[in-house]
């Protein structure tokens, strides 16, 4: 079955060295050492390893002279670490009609302001309108691989995400939760406890209060396509 076709980005072929801070790593490009920028604020170990090849993609201005967008993962595939990455994909899925958890919504607005939160998102759907949390999910979990998991470490401000989005629910707004599993072939999403037990608890409290929890997951193919790998993931909280 063919995977839809979501960005087509002009992807370089690149190997990781180290991560100087929490945006900025080095990499080997055509064998010269520079800088790129890091979007995704995760500790990331399990895919930031000296000597790893990564996906970059240019980019002008600034300190960086590249941004870090995926690491080699199965099958040569790329597993999407980047979140401007992530949010663009998901974006276009929505748009396309293809996340079935959204069937004909539209993006009302972004970076909506929710007591003293900002939420992702606010969608306009046939039932109401759904205000939206966008988490990324890139750490790998079960026997097989098979789970997508966040957080990799404690995230207070994913703590107060969810507690917002309770709060939102108990007063009788459609709210929701939501993850990029953007790894190939995961197939469901589970929260990673030992990276913050907090989030797994609030994850449970949320669903008993009627917030809405949902996943799915993309990939990066090496020339530079990001495809929708499963419109929809189980998910186990």
């Amino acid at each position: 079955m063919t995977k839809p076709v979501l960005l087509t980005l002009n992807v370089v072929p690149c190997r990781f060295i180290e991560r100087l801070n929490r945006f900025v790593a080095l990499v080997e490009v055509n064998g010269e050492i520079r800088k790129a920028l890091v979007t995704n604020t995760g500790r990331l170990e399990e895919f930031m390893v000296k000597g790893r090849r990564a996906f970059c993609t240019p980019k002008r201005g600034g300190k960086t002279d590249f941004v870090l967008i995926a690491f080699e993962d199965l099958e040569g595939e790329g597993a999407i670490i980047d979140t401007r990455t992530q949010a663009k994909a998901f974006e276009r899925a929505v748009e396309l009609n293809l996340v079935p958890w959204l069937r004909n919504c539209l993006i009302k607005r972004k970076e909506v302001t929710v007591g003293k939160s900002r939420l992702d998102y606010l969608f306009e759907c046939p039932g109401g309108e759904i205000y939206a949390e966008m988490k990324s999910a890139v750490l790998r979990g079960g026997k097989r691989g098979e789970y997508a998991m966040y957080p990799d470490c404690p995230s207070v401000r994913g703590q107060k995400h969810i507690r917002e989005l309770i709060e939102l629910s108990k007063a009788g707004k459609r709210a929701m939760i939501f993850f990029i599993g953007a790894m190939p072939g995961v197939e469901r999403f589970r929260p990673y406890k030992k990276g913050d037990p907090e989030i797994a608890e609030l994850l449970k409290e949320a669903r008993k209060a009627g917030v809405e929890i949902h996943a799915l997951s993309i990939s990066l193919l090496p020339d530079g396509r990001i495809v929708l790998e499963r419109g929809e993931l189980g998910v186990k909280v």
